[in-house]
């Protein structure tokens, strides 16, 4: 996934930052507002990316997720983060009918939610500094944009080929919306990384990649990830009937399968 873009003539100034942590890198594209005050919002939601390591890594094993899933904590002891990424987690199981989880391997892992929802919430929290016309957030390859970048263009996000390294599958549009979030899921970077929750091994599909656009990453992100266990008739099919999402599907063997709306969303 590339970064987002945008025209630069007129545009204001941008703050930009690159932070790793979770295992891979946030860029950070901040546009308006006084430089210091957003320079000292981005720290803090710097910040609360470590947080969030810290509390819901499973590879720590001093984590609070890693603790509960040891027992020695309770949800109501751990911080309300917790609670909160669950209960989402839990929505998001019950609206793909068990094809995201957030069990591997018999244990508690809400990773595959955990990174949109982190990247959503630091994205708007410095969406409110006063004087910011735009943000755009990508964690990863997974990307949250609000507002507008400023002069004539909108952000745009470059999806990349899966079986075409350096190349594009699309770019997509933020043109017209307020908010906008783009997430995929396969295997061109990462392997056979997804599993399927219904046998507890790596997802065995004729899909390569499923990249889904809508208003928020936490759920985005989600749906990316299940739609890519389904494979691409399932898939698609139950990405059809959720509101507010476009999705792109790529096969193994080349082919490419949109939703009904996907065309409104390039450019």
């Amino acid at each position: 996934m590339a970064d987002a873009v945008a025209d630069s003539a007129q545009a204001p100034a941008a703050v930009r930052h690159a932070e790793e942590t979770m295992g891979t890198v946030f860029s950070f594209d901040v546009r308006g507002g006084e430089p210091a005050v957003v320079r000292a919002a981005l720290d803090e939601a710097v910040a609360g990316l470590h947080r969030v390591d810290e509390v819901f890594s499973t590879y720590r094993e001093d984590s609070q997720i890693s603790r509960l899933q040891r027992g020695e904590v309770t949800v109501a002891q751990c911080d309300p983060e917790v609670a909160e990424v669950l209960e989402l987690a839990a929505e998001a199981e019950r609206l793909s009918e068990g094809w995201f989880s957030t069990s591997y391997e018999g244990r508690l892992d809400p990773t595959g939610i955990v990174k949109g929802w982190a990247v959503e919430r630091a994205a708007r929290l410095l969406a409110e500094v006063p004087g910011v016309c735009g943000v755009s957030l990508n964690g990863g390859g997974d990307v949250q944009l609000l507002g507008t970048p400023g002069g004539q263009r909108p952000w745009r996000v470059g999806v990349s080929d899966p079986l075409r390294p350096g190349g594009l599958a699309a770019v997509v549009s933020a043109a017209g919306v307020s908010e906008l979030s783009v997430a995929t899921s396969g295997t061109a970077e990462r392997g056979d990384h997804i599993v399927d929750p219904r046998t507890g091994r790596s997802a065995v599909t004729d899909l390569v990649s499923v990249t889904v656009v809508g208003p928020r990453l936490t759920w985005v992100d989600c749906w990316a990830t299940a739609a890519f266990a389904m494979g691409s008739r399932e898939g698609l099919a139950w990405l059809e009937s959720l509101p507010d999402v476009e999705a792109l599907l790529i096969t193994a063997g080349d082919e490419v399968r949109c939703t009904g709306g996907l065309a409104a969303r390039l450019g």
